[in-house]
């Protein structure tokens, strides 16, 4: 059996994923080490004549092949880190991005005197919005709702790898409708992507994620003419509710907003500095 070093399997994946195109090789071979062959960065640097098996060494290789054909690590590895926290994806679920942890941020900044008691998720997906909140708010309770049943999986799953699931529940259904009672939170992170965008997406989004939690139909804001006043029916009169939504759609988003006799309240940037979330609230006299 042949025997391969941590330093040459090193050396070799950062040369791959370099010579493919990836854009932080290095990091990424390490990122590949740390999860396939239970190293860290510290057996890299003070160990690198650590012998690492042939198969361990195959499989790394194989997940170098499938990166350079355009699959995202966070695929391949079968998790991504939100706000802190391991959250593990499925084939229905989106990849969450770090924009989308801006809605996190707001929610806690306006809960920061009282956290919220009673969380509600609009189409949860791997219940990273709704999970990440009850892991911080340990009184709180939640519902999340997707359409997708293996996505619900997923959110359960995470919501038990997180300690979190006995204060969660996970329904399937379109958005609001089937609920009843109140929420003084509600997330959301709908599909807003105009349809004929799509194939203006990078591959790694066009071929892995998800179409459902992409197309926001002709003009990216057919999810938001449900979420919205679904919104107005399930938030207690001092609620907030928060909604990532798609470069450009702030006025059209508000504009929906009022017509269901809301309030705009706010609009959260990102860490780019685009508009991403939308705060509303009720504005009840």
């Amino acid at each position: 059996m042949q025997r391969f070093f941590l330093s040459e399997i090193y050396r070799d994946l950062s040369a791959r994923l370099r010579s493919g195109g990836i854009e932080n090789p290095a990091q990424e071979a390490r990122i590949l080490i740390e999860a396939r062959g239970g190293l860290t960065w510290a057996d890299i640097i003070a160990r690198p004549e650590t012998p690492v098996s042939e198969s361990c060494a195959a499989g790394m290789l194989q997940d170098v092949e499938r990166r350079i054909s355009g699959e995202p690590l966070s695929r391949i590895l079968g998790v991504r880190e939100f706000y802190g926290l391991p959250f593990a994806l499925g084939a229905e679920t989106l990849d969450p991005r770090p924009d989308t942890e801006t809605l996190v941020d707001s929610a806690l900044r306006a809960f920061e005197k009282r956290p919220a008691e009673r969380i509600l998720d609009l189409g949860t997906g791997s219940g990273c919005l709704l999970v990440t909140l009850l892991y911080k708010w340990n009184q709180a309770f939640g519902v999340g709702v997707d359409l997708s049943f293996p996505a619900l999986r997923v959110a359960r799953a995470n919501a038990i790898r997180h300690g979190v699931a006995d204060r969660a529940s996970f329904l399937n259904g379109v958005w609001a409708e089937s609920l009843l009672g109140t929420f003084d939170l509600i997330v959301s992170n709908p599909p807003y992507i105009p349809n004929q965008d799509i194939r203006t997406l990078s591959k790694e989004v066009q071929n892995h994620d998800p179409i459902l939690a992409l197309d926001g139909g002709a003009d990216g804001l057919e999810a938001f003419r449900n979420v919205i006043p679904e919104i107005k029916n399930r938030l207690t009169p001092k609620g907030v509710a928060f909604v990532e939504i798609g470069f450009g759609q702030a006025v059209e988003v508000a504009r929906l907003v009022e017509k269901s006799g809301l309030v705009p309240s706010r609009i959260h940037a990102d860490i780019s500095g685009v508009e991403r979330v939308f705060e509303i609230r009720r504005g009840d006299k």
